[in-house]
C-alpha cells in the first residue's frame, strides 16, 4: 500500500473527526452558518476534505466532466467554532498532517470563464490527470496518467488551498477570493509543520477548510494546482496577545519543489504593469516548453500552474517591474 500519508513526527491522536458530507459541507463564507461542532482551545481534528470540483470530476478525468461541474463554490468543510474566540483575537491553525486518495487533476477552463492568466492564449478547456503514488529516488511525486502525455516528476507537498475563518461582516461571501480572514490564499507553503495566525472576526471563530493541492507553483496560473480530496489534521488555539491584520504564518516550505536549491531554467516579464510582466514571464515559459521540450502548448499551461513559481525580482525600478518564471529541471523527467 503506497504512504499517501504526509505529517509531522509524532503527530498527536485526533479528538475529533469531520467528515465532507452534505451536513459539513458549505459553498460560502458567512457568520450565520451553524457550526458542525465546538472544541476547546487546542483540539485536534481531521477535515475530510472533497477537492474542488466537489466530487464531480473522478478518474479517469475528462473534459466532459469538467464542464459539467455543478458546484456554488469550493466545497469547504466545517465550520468548526472554538470555545471563547472573540472578534480581535488571534486564532492560531496547526497543520499537522495530510493525507491524499493517490490521483488528482490538473484543469484549464474553458476560454469563455476568463479565468486562469492567459484566458485569451487557452480557449478550449483540457484535463490531465496524476498519478501521486509514483516515487523517484524514494521522494512522492506527481506524474502525468495518460501515456501519450510528457514524462515530468512533479514533488508532492500537499496543502489545503482554501482555509479560514467567517467573516465579521454579515451575509454570503465567495469562496473564490481571499480576505483578511483567510480563505482562497493558495499558499503552497502551507504544507505539514506550518503554523498560521488568523485574525477572528466572528464569535468562535468558525473555521472551515477545503479545495486541497498535492501540489502547486507559485502563481496557480492555469486556475488549478494538482486538485485532489484529502483528510487534513489540524489544531486550533486561540490567543489574545499575537494580534495580526490578516494571514501571516512560520513553514519550513518546501521553497522550491524539491526542497533543496536545484537547477532552474527562468523566463522573465519586464512591463509597467505588474500582471502584465506575469503573463510575459509565463508565455516566454510556455514557449520554451513547447519549442525546446517539446510540449503541446496547453500541457505546458498545466506544468506552469502545477511547479513553476513565480516571483516579484523589482518593483523599484520604473517603469517597468520584473516578474520571473522558474521551472526545476528536475520536474522534467519521467521517474526512475
Amino acid at each position: 500500500m503506497p504512504n499517501r500519508r504526509f505529517a509531522v513526527a509524532d503527530a498527536p491522536t485526533p479528538d475529533h473527526h469531520v467528515d465532507a458530507t452534505d451536513d459539513t459541507l458549505h459553498y460560502r463564507w458567512d457568520n450565520a452558518i451553524d457550526p458542525v461542532c465546538t472544541v476547546d482551545p487546542g483540539t485536534v481534528i481531521v477535515f475530510d476534505c472533497r477537492d474542488a470540483y466537489d466530487g464531480q470530476v473522478t478518474p479517469p478525468a475528462t473534459v466532459k466532466d469538467l464542464l459539467a461541474v455543478d458546484a456554488d463554490g469550493h466545497p469547504l468543510t466545517g465550520p468548526v467554532a472554538v470555545e471563547g474566540a472573540t472578534a480581535g483575537d488571534t486564532l492560531v491553525v496547526d497543520l499537522l498532517a495530510f493525507e491524499h486518495e493517490g490521483w488528482g487533476v490538473t484543469a484549464v477552463p474553458s476560454g469563455d470563464r476568463e479565468a486562469g492568466l492567459l484566458p485569451d492564449r487557452f480557449r478550449d478547456a483540457h484535463v490531465r490527470e496524476w498519478d501521486l503514488d509514483t516515487r523517484r529516488d524514494g521522494t512522492p511525486v506527481a506524474t502525468f496518467v495518460d501515456d501519450d502525455a510528457p514524462d515530468v516528476a512533479v514533488p508532492i507537498a500537499p496543502f489545503p488551498g482554501n482555509l479560514g475563518i467567517a467573516p465579521g461582516e454579515d451575509g454570503a461571501h465567495s469562496t473564490i477570493p481571499p480576505r483578511n480572514v483567510g480563505g482562497n490564499v493558495d499558499v503552497k507553503h502551507l504544507t505539514a509543520g506550518s503554523r498560521l495566525y488568523l485574525p477572528v472576526e466572528a464569535a468562535g471563530a468558525l473555521f472551515s477548510i477545503g479545495d486541497c493541492h498535492a501540489a502547486q507553483g507559485d502563481g496557480e496560473v492555469c486556475l488549478t494546482g494538482i486538485e485532489a480530496p484529502m483528510s487534513v489534521t489540524v489544531r486550533l488555539d486561540v490567543v489574545s496577545d499575537r494580534p495580526v491584520d490578516g494571514p501571516e504564518f512560520e513553514t519550513t516550505g518546501p521553497f522550491t519543489p524539491s526542497g533543496h536549491d536545484e537547477e532552474m531554467y527562468a523566463t522573465t516579464g519586464i512591463e509597467p504593469d505588474l500582471m502584465d510582466a506575469t503573463r510575459a514571464a509565463i508565455d516566454r515559459m510556455i514557449d520554451h516548453l513547447h519549442e525546446r521540450r517539446g510540449f503541446d502548448p496547453v500541457d505546458a499551461y498545466v506544468l506552469c500552474s502545477a511547479a513553476v513559481d513565480l516571483k516579484i525580482s523589482q518593483v523599484v525600478d520604473a517603469p517597468n517591474w520584473t516578474v520571473t518564471a522558474y521551472l526545476p529541471e528536475s520536474v522534467l523527467s519521467a521517474p526512475e
